[in-house]
C-alpha cells in the first residue's frame, strides 16, 4: 500500500535528482529512500525513477505521477491547515506564494503587520517567478497568491488589488525614442517571470529597428545591479527600484509606450 512518506521520498528524489541528496534533505538514511521508492513503484507496477549518469531522473511516467503526487499532497496539507484554522483559527497555518518583487518589496511589511496580530499563526512562504507561483497554486500547495493580473481564464478569487507601477530605468539619463531604446542592452528576467513577459509584450509593440540586444538574467536583483552598473535598461516594477532612484544610482526613462 502507498504511504505518504513513500510520496514524499519519491518526490525529494524527483527534485534533487539522486538517492544521496533526498536523504540528506529528509534526515534519513540511504537505504531508507532506496526502500521507499522500491516499494512506490512495486505498489504501482512502474518504473517511476531511471539512471541518468550518476543521479536518477524521472520517467515519462514518474513525471506525470510526480505532477498528480504533489497536488494530492498539496490538498492534503490544505486539508490539515483548514481543520486547525476551523478548531481554533488562531493556531492555523497560512501558505504563502509570492513573485520576486511583491516577495522582496511589499511583503515583508504586510508579514510583519499579520503576525503582529495574530502571533499563534505559522506562516510558510515561497518566492518565485510567475511560472513556479502558478504551479504551486495550481497544485493546492498554497493558499495565497501575491502576484500580478491572473491569467485570462484561470479561476481564481481577487482579494485585494493595489496599483502596479513598470517603468523603464538606466543608470544615466536618455532621451527614451525609439532609436535609443533599440541602441541599448536590454536587461531580461529568467523565462516564466511575468516581468519579462510584459518587457518581451512592450518591446514588440514598440516594433524597435533593428531588434535591440538582451541579456538573461537569474533574479530580480541581479537585473537592478546589472541596471545600476551600467550593463543595460531594464522595465522593472517602481516599488523594487525606489532606493535606487531615490539615491541617484538609476534614473526613469520616458517612453513612446
Amino acid at each position: 500500500m502507498m504511504t505518504l512518506t513513500q510520496l514524499r521520498t519519491f518526490l525529494a528524489v524527483a527534485d534533487t535528482g539522486s538517492v544521496h541528496a533526498a536523504a540528506r534533505q529528509m534526515f534519513v538514511t540511504q537505504s531508507a529512500v532506496s526502500a521507499a521508492l522500491n516499494a512506490l513503484q512495486k505498489s504501482l507496477g512502474l518504473q517511476l525513477l531511471e539512471r541518468d549518469g550518476r543521479g536518477l531522473r524521472l520517467t515519462r511516467a514518474g513525471q506525470v505521477y510526480a505532477d498528480h503526487a504533489r497536488t494530492a499532497l498539496g490538498l492534503l496539507d490544505q486539508a490539515r491547515t483548514a481543520a486547525i484554522a476551523e478548531a481554533d483559527p488562531e493556531r492555523g497555518e497560512l501558505r504563502i506564494a509570492a513573485l520576486t518583487t511583491a516577495g522582496e518589496q511589499i511583503l515583508p511589511g504586510v508579514l510583519a503587520s499579520f503576525r503582529e496580530q495574530h502571533p499563534h499563526v505559522g506562516v510558510r512562504l515561497e518566492v518565485g517567478n510567475r511560472e513556479h507561483v502558478r504551479r504551486l497554486l495550481e497544485r493546492h500547495e498554497v493558499d495565497l497568491v501575491l502576484g500580478g493580473r491572473p491569467e485570462p481564464g484561470r479561476e481564481v478569487e481577487v482579494l485585494a488589488t493595489r496599483p502596479h507601477e513598470l517603468i523603464v530605468v538606466a543608470n544615466a539619463p536618455g532621451p527614451g525614442t525609439p532609436a535609443w531604446l533599440s541602441a541599448q542592452t536590454w536587461l531580461l528576467r529568467e523565462p516564466g517571470s511575468g516581468t519579462r513577459a510584459i518587457t518581451e509584450s512592450f518591446l514588440a509593440q514598440l516594433e524597435l529597428d533593428p531588434p535591440p540586444r538582451t541579456l538573461t538574467l537569474g533574479s530580480n536583483t541581479a537585473v537592478i545591479e546589472s541596471a545600476v552598473s551600467g550593463l543595460g535598461v531594464t522595465l522593472v516594477s517602481k516599488d523594487a527600484v525606489t532606493r535606487h532612484l531615490t539615491e541617484g544610482h538609476l534614473t526613469e526613462i520616458p517612453t513612446p509606450a
